[in-house]
């Protein structure tokens, strides 16, 4: 099985970037709770997700999903603000430099290097895992939650950082 030396090697640099910081730059770490679903068709009631950050002198994050449909593509992306009742309340894409316009779909400031993309791929059972590592750090600026989106994220002009319907949501919690 492929996901385990994945895993493995994801939980390791967790680890490893944890254990990287100074005075200069303290570690921000993030941990998920409860999936607030918005579609159930495409996330069942069974389905579970978990997803961390850590940003000490770059930023890696997780997500790992269980119980969604199986063989199938999604998106993923760091959101600004936390999950709420309807599911545009998790606000636009997180973004290292923030797009002038919004919603952002120039491909200068939607891109997997000045967003965290998570997209991902189920296994026959429904289960994944997805791995960002970004050269930047969160700062004074925390994300709020982790969206789960209909479709892999588009990357032409004018689609850039698109991904479909928000499906579930994950708050973060950096604990503060």
């Amino acid at each position: 099985m492929r996901i385990v030396p994945v895993v493995l090697s994801a939980a390791a640099a967790l680890v490893a970037c944890a254990g990287t910081a100074s005075a200069t730059s303290p570690v921000q770490a993030g941990t998920t709770g409860e999936l607030v679903r918005y579609d159930e068709a495409l996330v069942p009631a069974e389905a579970t997700a978990k997803a961390r950050t850590v940003s000490v002198t770059g930023t890696l994050t997780t997500l790992s999903v269980r119980g969604l449909l199986p063989d199938r593509e999604y998106g993923a992306h760091v959101h600004t603000k936390p999950c709420g009742a309807a599911p545009n309340d998790s606000g636009p894409h997180y973004q290292h430099i923030a797009d002038p316009v919004q919603p952002s779909t120039d491909p200068a400031y939607a891109n997997p290097r000045n967003e965290i993309w998570l997209d991902l791929t189920t296994s026959a059972n429904g289960s994944a895992l997805a791995v960002s590592h970004v050269a930047w750090t969160y700062g004074d600026r925390l994300p709020g939650s982790v969206v789960l989106h209909e479709t892999h994220t588009h990357t032409d002009p004018g689609h850039a950082g698109t991904a479909g319907g928000r499906l579930a949501c994950l708050n973060l919690d950096f604990g503060g």
